[in-house]
């Protein structure tokens, strides 16, 4: 399958099957508003100039990349939109548990995961209109199928916003309710999640198989950079070991099943936005794991954990 077929594909979703993944991303937004703690803001005072660094090369460095690389490879519409919508998804939980491993500052990795999370039923859809506005082809592409951003402005912040808002009003209300509902909701909608991409490449992994070598190569450059923009913004702002390593995973670690569902539900399905997205929900986990093995090699070659106070993994 080539670039110009995928563009033409299209995932149909019927009503009970977009209410199922719109439940779902409520719920994931809910839980992620469940968990958050007073704690989680904590670098606004105690270490705002690491924690703006990584803000900023998340949600303006990896999108601004992430144009330039299509700009310079000039993939199919297609492909370039899902690259931009992964671009301005919030960090993933995935990033939480590779900074653990990859002894990295897991308090800053943790807090930034749940402040981006939160931002992001404003930031995202704003994002992608922002972002994919700047690239002809994907602009042309929006236009074609009838795009319409007030409404996807307000239905995104809508999908995403008013679950944040009744899971905040529960912490504040019912703080032990929402202590015993944060980790087995957030269990189920991650599952959810991960049946939703699994049964999507299972139902269309024709599409997937013929073109995935047209579509990883794309991944793996783009993943590549996002890992090095956040390893590079911890060095030019002088952070420390743990702190750089942090950086690295939250940058480069994208919520692409956030951006798999805004595409499933709002943005008529794809087939090429569907298949970067989808692979990215799959290569940043070896992306990810990859990063780690170096973090623990460069550990042994010091003969030394990076960080008095991280405990070893």
């Amino acid at each position: 399958m080539n670039a110009a077929e995928l563009d033409k594909m299209t995932i149909v979703l019927g009503g009970g099957s977009q209410a199922f993944l719109i439940f779902i991303l409520g719920m994931m937004m809910f839980s992620v508003a469940l968990g958050l703690r007073p704690q989680h803001f904590a670098f606004f005072k105690t270490d705002p100039k690491h924690y703006f660094t990584g803000v900023v090369a998340q949600m303006v460095g990896l999108p601004l990349v992430t144009l330039g690389l299509v700009y310079a490879l000039n993939p199919a519409p297609s492909l370039a939109l899902g690259m931009i919508l992964v671009a301005c998804c919030p960090g993933g939980n995935i990033s939480n548990i590779l900074a653990l491993f990859g002894r990295a500052n897991t308090a800053l990795s943790v807090s930034m995961t749940a402040t981006s999370s939160l931002a992001a039923a404003l930031i995202t859809p704003v994002s992608i209109l922002f972002w994919s506005s700047l690239y002809g082809p994907t602009r042309d592409l929006l236009t074609v199928i009838n795009f319409d951003a007030v409404d996807f402005l307000v239905q995104t912040l809508l999908i995403l916003g008013v679950p944040i808002v009744l899971g905040m009003l529960v912490v504040w209300k019912l703080p032990k309710l929402a202590a015993v509902l944060q980790k087995p909701l957030a269990l189920i909608s991650a599952t959810g999640l991960v049946l939703i991409i699994i049964g999507g490449f299972y139902s269309y992994r024709d599409l997937v198989l013929s073109a995935g070598m047209l579509i990883l190569p794309l991944v793996i450059i783009h993943n590549a950079l996002a890992l090095g923009l956040g390893y590079a913004s911890g060095l030019l702002s002088r952070a420390d070991v743990p702190t750089r390593r942090a950086l690295t995973f939250e940058v480069g670690i994208q919520n692409s099943g956030l951006g798999f569902i805004i595409l499933l539900t709002q943005l008529n399905g794809l087939g090429g936005t569907a298949a970067i997205t989808g692979m990215w929900g799959l290569w940043h986990m070896v992306g990810g794991g990859f990063m780690v093995a170096m973090f623990r090699w460069a550990d042994r070659r010091s003969g030394s954990v990076p960080g008095e106070k991280l405990e070893r993994v």
